[in-house]
């Protein structure tokens, strides 16, 4: 019978910079656990006034490229304190271009936590964080107020910090965080949404309303608000799994 070599068992071989993912188990416990995190972070109200900001800077950039997309002229684009904001464009305020425009906001959080978990996936982290510094540096150029610009460099800033600063597992940990609270801060503003209309007693007819996309949607197609919810929560909900499954094939 062959010896054993036992060497490598011993506590005085192992140290952190011997520790490797495949040595602590799988990387695939640090999404799950930033799922976790996620999840708690958006539930609680005080961290999720301030992680709400990056959702909301999702959204209105969904709907600022959604508005050049269909042809419109975009006047800027606003970030509030509350965590509300406002995309301006001109054009025609009715029809299939508006339409677009007014239902690429909510969705856009979650998608765009898809296509960031499928660079995870695919192990391209520094792409990630190029690609996310280099879309928030295009979004800068339609802030229209002083707290936006405060929000979109102080994210921006974030990002550049990791590539400059981090290491891999710093760099792999922030990139699922941020695609976490997309996908999971997504479904949270959808939710959110329907409890406002029902609170304000959405669906009057009458002039367009101004309290909530789904709103302005129903005036616009006259097909009814609680559709584009359920529109935008079952792209949340597909999102979050999709999202999941990709992260959790990370394979470097």
């Amino acid at each position: 019978m062959s010896a054993v070599d036992t060497t490598d068992l011993s506590w005085d071989n192992l140290s952190w910079d011997n520790l490797s993912w495949d040595s602590l188990g799988d990387e695939r416990v640090l999404v799950i656990v930033l799922l976790v995190a996620a999840v708690v972070l958006t539930g609680e109200r005080t961290t999720w006034h301030v992680l709400r900001n990056v959702v909301t800077i999702a959204h209105e950039g969904g709907h600022a490229v959604a508005a050049l997309l269909m042809g419109r002229e975009l006047a800027g684009i606003k970030l509030h304190s509350d965590t509300s904001g406002v995309t301006l464009s001109r054009g025609k305020p009715r029809g299939l271009g508006m339409i677009f425009t007014a239902v690429a906001g909510y969705p856009a959080p979650s998608l765009i936590g898809v296509g960031l978990a499928a660079l995870i996936g695919l192990d391209r982290i520094q792409w990630l964080l190029w690609i996310v510094v280099g879309l928030l540096a295009i979004l800068l150029t339609q802030i229209r107020n002083a707290f936006g610009l405060l929000t979109v460099v102080g994210t921006g800033a974030a990002a550049v910090a990791v590539i400059v600063w981090g290491n891999d597992r710093t760099a792999l940990g922030f990139a699922c965080a941020v695609t976490w609270l997309l996908l999971i801060g997504g479904l949270r503003a959808v939710i959110e949404l329907q409890r406002s209309r029902r609170a304000q007693g959405s669906g009057r007819r009458g002039g367009p309303p101004v309290t909530s996309d789904a709103d302005q949607l129903a005036w616009l197609s006259h097909v009814p608000g609680l559709f584009w919810v359920c529109v935008f929560f079952a792209v949340s909900v597909i999102s979050i799994v999709a999202g999941g499954w990709l992260m959790l094939s990370w394979n470097p």
